[in-house]
């Protein structure tokens, strides 16, 4: 075990307060076997934000440059949580520091550059892992632990959508979201998360099929200062053209199943809904972000056969289930949860594995850039299918997926 860890967020809009709230509480969550645990530095090129986030959450002070943060001898944990096309430069200079690096989701905006950061992985001394923070929802895992364990056995069909609403207003400003090309719009964004959702309960992607794109708004106004997160801000007279997509829609084949999956960002009255329905052999499980401490699960078995009393079960989460016990301050049943509490999991794993503490004593570990290159793979082919008029697209990964539950 080393002797403390110093820790430093590249980003400081919306995501990447979050990274910085989770390091700040990872301590505080499950046995106290992490060493110190310094928070250093929050890097960002607007000394605005970064002032601001840094005196927020109780780190030492603001960099202006990674290249400040990459040189520092105080820092040993770096989250990157800037903008897609930023974080080939900032991870491969952070890994090449000796940095352990963290990065959001997802890994970056092309295949190519995804593979040239996973090929840096792997020459690195640091790790370098991936951010897929909804593996870490307890709902989620519970319900792959039914799967796994044969409650609900072999998945037959997914059903998932994942809508929010940042862009369903024209007078949102133009950012780094909604540039790009075909694929780098709401199905990077969100599509990524619902992605890996359904592997990671239906096993390894296979083929996707149906994909379809929509721009439903095709331009916008440039912003008149620094736009923060999903912020609207003051837009100028000057538009500029929209080059990515507000809504995908694809079908897919997995190891186990089936799935038909929609991302949209301009659903409006959904801020924030990543909602499923898992169909097995042995009964069905469904989940809704909206209702986060909970899940519903229907069992084949459980209802007389003249159907007068079929329907799913409100199971509410409690200590019995994965990251509860433990995971919260007060880890009784029916206490909430939601997906912030995500976060802090997801950087306990990251902060347990650099620590060296062993795994079977830790929490899951986080996603490997191996993985997020599979990620962008299944991505990559549904744009291709988009571009085929839906035709099916194999997913030819030369990198692991998750294992298949």
């Amino acid at each position: 075990m080393v002797e403390s860890l110093g820790v430093a967020v590249i980003g400081a809009g919306m995501a990447g307060k979050a990274h910085a709230a989770a390091y700040r509480a990872a301590s505080a969550v499950y046995d106290p076997t992490l060493p110190p645990v310094r928070l250093v530095s929050i890097g960002d090129v607007n000394p605005t934000f970064g002032q601001l986030a840094a005196r927020r959450f109780g780190y030492e002070r603001h960099d202006a440059t990674w290249q400040a943060i990459a040189e520092a001898d105080d820092i040993d944990v770096v989250s990157v949580v800037i903008a897609n096309s930023l974080h080939r430069e900032v991870v491969e200079g952070l890994l090449a520091a000796g940095k352990h690096v963290l990065c959001e989701k997802p890994l970056s905006d092309s295949l190519e550059d995804a593979r040239a950061m996973a090929d840096a992985a792997g020459r690195a001394r640091g790790l370098a892992r991936i951010g897929l923070t909804f593996r870490r929802t307890p709902a989620i895992a519970a319900i792959r632990e039914l799967i796994n364990d044969g409650t609900l056995g072999r998945p037959l069909h997914f059903s998932g959508r994942y809508w929010t609403d940042y862009a369903c207003s024209p007078q949102a400003p133009m950012s780094w979201r909604y540039q790009g090309g075909p694929g780098s719009g709401a199905l990077a964004d969100v599509g990524s998360h619902l992605a890996y959702v359904a592997e990671f309960l239906c096993g390894p992607t296979l083929s996707v099929s149906g994909g379809q794109f929509s721009t439903a708004i095709t331009e916008r106004h440039l912003p008149l200062g620094a736009v923060l997160g999903h912020d609207h801000g003051a837009v100028s007279d000057e538009v500029v053209p929209v080059a990515n997509d507000d809504v995908a829609v694809f079908a897919a084949e997995y190891a186990q199943g089936t799935g038909s999956l929609q991302v949209s960002r301009i659903a409006s009255g959904h801020p924030n809904t990543l909602t499923f329905e898992v169909f097995c052999e042995h009964g069905s499980a469904t989940f809704d972000q909206r209702r986060p401490a909970e899940f519903g699960l229907y069992l084949n078995g459980d209802a007389p056969h003249d159907g007068t009393t079929n329907g799913f079960r409100q199971v509410l989460l409690a200590p019995g289930h994965p990251y509860y016990a433990g995971g919260l301050a007060m880890d009784a049943p029916s206490v909430g949860i939601g997906q912030n509490d995500a976060f802090v999991y997801q950087a306990r794993a990251f902060l347990e594995e650099v620590a060296g503490q062993p795994e079977d004593t830790s929490l899951p570990r986080c996603a490997t850039f191996d993985e997020g290159v599979h990620n962008m793979e299944i991505l990559a082919a549904v744009t291709a299918s988009a571009a085929n008029d839906g035709g099916r697209v194999a997913v030819a990964s030369t990198t692991p997926a998750p294992a298949a539950p």
